[in-house]
């Protein structure tokens, strides 16, 4: 990876949260966002998943994101080539494989330019060892795969979750873990901030969603930037790993990698529970 990517952030879907901070009433991550000179903007979706059930999942989560007037999440063929989703420059990667019982359900890793906020890469990994075929967890069903999709690659649009506490605020940015279609899709909440993140014509505005506990609000921050990072060759490198020696004593994890990058890793660990 050139030396202008300085920072890989990953965000762990975990099984369940050993705490319960109170909701966000906004939920942007970091203020990371994709430079763009124009909306909307379009972030390509690598598949490569081995399965038609997380292909269906990739496919509804690519639709239901792209509802928003800011993006549009596109599905095309995949180029991490197996499990260990090494990025590409300038879109996402998307992939499925057996990654161990280590407490996570889906990890989503961005890399950022160097001094800057802008994601330059993205990659998700979802976890076939809880969810996957065969798997003899809760998790495994359809609901769940597809929550755990959304939030993933919603996470590398620069969104935090909305809520950790385990309720169900009716959007797969929160910590509900679904039996049912409840918290599968992006709400009001989600749409909403991604025009607070990228609109200019929002900024300043306060918007505003929902009522009582699962009420939402953020205000804008969106400009326009000067040059890319979309489809743009500022990226790639070896792929994320969650490091070997976490452990439940500590939740974030910073590692200095040999090729100038620092990436930090944060876990909500838990103990899994078969089904």
């Amino acid at each position: 990876m050139k030396s202008r990517i300085a920072l890989a952030i990953a965000a762990v879907a975990a099984i369940a949260a050993v705490s319960a901070p109170a909701a966000l009433a906004n939920h942007s991550w970091g203020g990371y966002h994709w430079a763009r000179t124009a909306n909307p903007f379009t972030v390509k979706l690598g598949n490569n998943l081995t399965t038609s059930e997380w292909q269906s999942r990739l496919s509804q989560t690519s639709s239901d994101w792209s509802q928003s007037t800011v993006l549009d999440a596109t599905s095309v063929a995949g180029q991490a080539r197996n499990k260990n989703c090494r990025p590409t420059a300038g879109r996402d990667e998307i992939c499925n494989g057996s990654y161990g019982n280590n407490g996570w359900l889906g990890v989503a890793t961005i890399w950022l330019q160097s001094g800057s906020s802008h994601i330059v890469q993205g990659t998700v990994k979802v976890n076939d060892y809880y969810l996957g075929p065969g798997a003899s967890y809760a998790y495994n069903n359809t609901y769940e795969r597809e929550h755990v999709m959304c939030q993933e690659v919603g996470h590398t649009f620069g969104l935090d979750h909305q809520d950790t506490s385990g309720a169900s605020f009716g959007t797969c940015m929160d910590y509900y873990h679904s039996t049912n279609s409840t918290s599968t899709t992006p709400n009001a909440g989600d749409t909403d901030e991604l025009l607070c993140i990228y609109d200019p014509a929002d900024a300043g505005r306060t918007l505003t969603s929902g009522s009582g506990s699962t009420a939402h609000s953020c205000t804008g921050t969106g400009h326009l930037d000067s040059s890319t990072t979309i489809g743009a060759s500022l990226g790639h490198g070896a792929a994320a790993q969650v490091p070997w020696w976490a452990n439940p004593s500590e939740s974030i994890y910073v590692e200095h990698l040999a090729n100038g990058q620092t990436q930090m890793t944060y876990i909500t660990w838990a103990n899994p529970l078969p089904f």
